[in-house]
This record gives structure tokens, sequence and C-alpha cells, in this order.
């Protein structure tokens, strides 16, 4: 599990970062990837990656401002031509299907594809085998949600080398032993499977927010989150700025994440207005409140451990 950062920045796009996307890749788990807003000229930031449209399955919009979701038609349309066939999820704020269907209409758009609209509301929004996304309303003063992923625990691995060493070759039995069953072999030897199979890990749980002022719904979908990916619009000492637009600055971000108890702070939506050595002072305020903070750049990719 990857998140790749394809828009960094806040409002309008600038030549260092564009404006919101984050992919969420999932390619061994599910091999697909799920991405996070689409702001204008995300598909442009994916011609610069590995990431392949026909790969994207789900689309979850945070909320309907342009920097988050100009960009959609003309991926939609782009996974069309490049022969994606599969259908595809969006998951956003009501009017996201009008505003799609409406730029397909007019720009006489016909899509290889079948798109499937969920407009959310507070709650369980997604649930396989796989994964379960949740997501709850933030205080943005339009729709704006945060999501939260929750991977499910993953079994535990067959010990082959430790089978080995008994002498036990590759073939059907490993089969019933990863499912923990007892065996016996051609020798009369009986063995549990159960102790040939490492301890299941548990899942991984990523929370991407959306444009949000300090909300306790944020502390509620980052709790125990082995990554939180915040906005940080502002810094420490525009706090009256930020609530007057709805946004957080970076030390309210290191508040929800310290609060939540996340392993990780990834702080994005980062204004134009902040070169290279003012986001480094923006970073080390935010550390000066949770310590595993880290402000991205476009195409940066953080890999997602198991705790």
């Amino acid at each position: 599990m990857e998140i790749e950062f394809l828009g960094t920045g806040a409002g309008v796009p600038a030549k260092h970062r564009n404006v919101t996307s984050i992919a969420l890749k999932l390619l061994d788990e599910r091999n697909g990837i799920w991405l996070f807003d689409c702001g204008e000229g995300t598909q442009m930031q994916i011609l610069r990656t590995n990431i392949r449209p026909r790969k994207i399955e789900k689309i979850f919009i945070t909320h309907l401002h342009g920097d988050h979701l100009f960009g959609l038609p003309g991926l939609l349309s782009s996974r069309s031509f490049q022969g994606g066939t599969e259908p595809l999820a969006i998951y956003g704020p009501k009017g996201v299907r009008e505003f799609v269907q409406t730029a397909l209409r007019i720009s006489q758009t016909r899509l290889s594809y079948t798109i499937h609209y969920h407009e959310v509301s507070d709650g369980l929004v997604f649930e396989d085998q796989q994964a379960s996304v949740y997501c709850e309303k933030l205080d943005h003063g339009v729709d704006s949600f945060g999501y939260r992923v929750v991977e499910a625990d993953h079994e535990g691995e067959l010990q082959v080398a430790k089978l080995q060493a008994l002498g036990i070759k590759p073939g059907p039995l490993y089969g019933k032993l990863k499912q923990g069953l007892a065996v016996t072999l051609s020798d009369g030897r009986v063995i549990q499977g159960r102790d040939f199979v490492g301890e299941k890990r548990k899942g991984r749980v990523v929370t991407i927010l959306g444009d949000t002022r300090y909300t306790p719904a944020s502390v509620r979908l980052a709790a125990n989150a082995d990554v939180l990916v915040h906005e940080s619009t502002f810094n420490k000492d525009e706090t009256k700025m930020a609530k007057a637009y709805f946004h957080s600055t970076t030390q309210q971000a290191a508040a929800v994440a310290k609060e939540a108890g996340v392993n990780q702070l990834l702080l994005t939506h980062i204004s134009a207005r902040y070169l290279a050595k003012d986001v480094l002072q923006l970073e080390k305020e935010a550390q000066e409140v949770f310590a595993n903070t880290r402000i991205v750049k476009d195409f940066d990719i953080i890999d997602v451990p198991f705790s």
C-alpha cells in the first residue's frame, strides 16, 4: 500500500504544486488504485507517474470546490480513450453526479465503461472482504468529507522454510496447512497447520481529509490511523484567517494527529505563497506539536507499513 501525491497545492495550480489529488495505490492488495480528489490537471500529473488510468477503480471526492474537482471530466474521458472498460465508482457529496453527467453530456463524451455514483453521508460508504471505507462531514462551509480506509486483517504467512527443514516439500499439503488443518505425512507423522502459520497482521488504516477547520470529526476519522493526510493552508499565526476561510493551520492539523494517536501525519494543500524555505518552517512548527509530521510535495510516494 502506497500513497502517491499527484497535487499538493491549495486553490490554484502553481509551478511547483498542482492542485489536490491523491492516489492510494493498492496494486499488491487488489490490483487497483483509489483516487482521492481530482483537481485540474490531474491527468497531466498522472502522465509523469507509472499510474495507469484504467487501474483506477474508485474516485472519492471530498468536496465540490474546483481545486478538488475540475480535473474529473477530463480524466474520465481519457480513461475511456486509453482502453478502460471496467466500471468505475465515484463517491462524493450530493451534486457530484450532476457535475459529471452535465460535463459529459455537454461535451458529447461517450465512455466505454459504466460509472456507479454514490452520493455520501456519514457512515460506511464501501465494504468488501479486503477493506472498508467510512466518511464523516467536516467543517468547511460547504459539504466536505473525510474518508477513513480500513484494511482487513491479513492472514498469517505459511512458514515454508520451517516446513522444508522438516523435509516437507511443496505440494497439496501446503494448502491444507495454510488453512490450519492437521495433516498426516507419508511416514505417519501428524503435524498441525497452526504450528506453521505466522501471526495475523493487523490491517492498516489511512485517513484522508478534505478541507476543514479543526473539528472533532477529524479526530474520530483519524483515530489510531497509520497515516493521516490533513490540509494545512495557513501557518500557526494565521488562526483567524484559517477560521474565516474554513481551513486549518499547521498546528491545528498536528493537534488532530496528536489527539487521534496516529502514527504519521502528512500535510498537504499548501498555499502557493509558501516557497521552499517557508515550507521547512511550516513543517517545523507542526512538528512542535506532533513530531512525526512531513509536508509532502507533488509526486512524493509514501509507503504505508504494517504496524
